[in-house]
Order: structure tokens, then sequence, then C-alpha cells
């Protein structure tokens, strides 16, 4: 069956984020009536990349539990990736579950760069200039917003 596994024994709370260009970190936690014994893993699969990949680097609990990853070297594509958590239990059967998720939604943008002001008495204004944040997938600068917030003392 495909919903095989006891109730509640599937992860709950999973979430990724992408930051600092290429790196990624995806949490959950264990499933409210998952025995204590159960171990979790991560697999996910770049829709260009054929392969599904295990995470190289678990984060864990306490008791040794998987209860993240940290992946390097993330591509974001534009359609969607899947992830799927599986478990194993010696004392039953856990759910897996999966999600498919846009990466660029997901990911947190640096700031913009060489960020300068230059202000002048003659006209009484300021010039800010800066350039566009780093990211991995964005080819055009248009692409993004920016909002100043200028408080004066």
């Amino acid at each position: 069956p495909v919903f095989a596994g006891m109730n509640g024994s599937a992860i709950e709370n999973f979430s990724c984020v992408i930051y600092k260009v290429s790196l990624m970190n995806c949490t959950w936690q264990a499933g409210t009536n998952a025995p204590g014994d159960t171990q979790y893993f991560l697999y996910w699969q770049n829709p260009r990349d054929n392969e599904e990949m295990e995470c190289e680097l678990y984060i864990k609990d306490e008791n040794g539990r998987n209860t993240g990853c940290r992946f390097q070297n993330v591509r974001i594509e534009t359609e969607k990736a899947h992830f799927l958590v599986n478990g194993s239990s010696k004392d039953s059967l856990i759910r897996f579950y999966d999600e498919y998720i846009e990466l660029y939604k997901i990911e947190i943008l640096t700031p913009p760069l060489n960020v300068t002001v230059n202000c002048t008495r003659d006209t009484a204004g300021c010039i800010i200039t800066w350039q566009p944040p780093l990211t991995s997938h964005v080819k055009k600068g248009k692409c993004f917003q920016y909002e100043i917030s200028i408080q004066s003392k």
C-alpha cells in the first residue's frame, strides 16, 4: 500500500532553506507516534539530475536521531525538486514523507553588493548605488526589487 506504516510515524514540520548561494539546510521533527528507535533518512532529486541523492551530512538530536540535513553545492533549477524522508524501526513500519519544492522560493538572498552613498551639499541630496545580490539562478538584475529604509537622526 502507498501509505504503509503506522499512523503518525512519518516526520512532521519539514522545511528547507537555501542560503549563501549554494548551501541548503532541511529540518524536520520525528513523527508523534514514531517508536523511540526510529531513524529517518532524507533523499532528494533535482529535476535535471536523474539520480536520487541521500543526505551527506545529517543533523542529529541528543538521541542520535536524524532531524535535519546540510547540503553543499546546491543548484537551483526552475522545476520542482523532490524530497523524500523515510524511516526505519525494529518495532514497526514507518510511513514516508515526500514533498515537491520550487527551490527558488526557499532561497534567502544575500544582501545587495557594494552599497555606496554619495551625498553632496549643493543639491542637499544623496545618490545610493548597489549591485544585485549573489544568486546561482537569476540572470537578470531587473528581476530584483529593493526597498530602502532611510533613518535620520
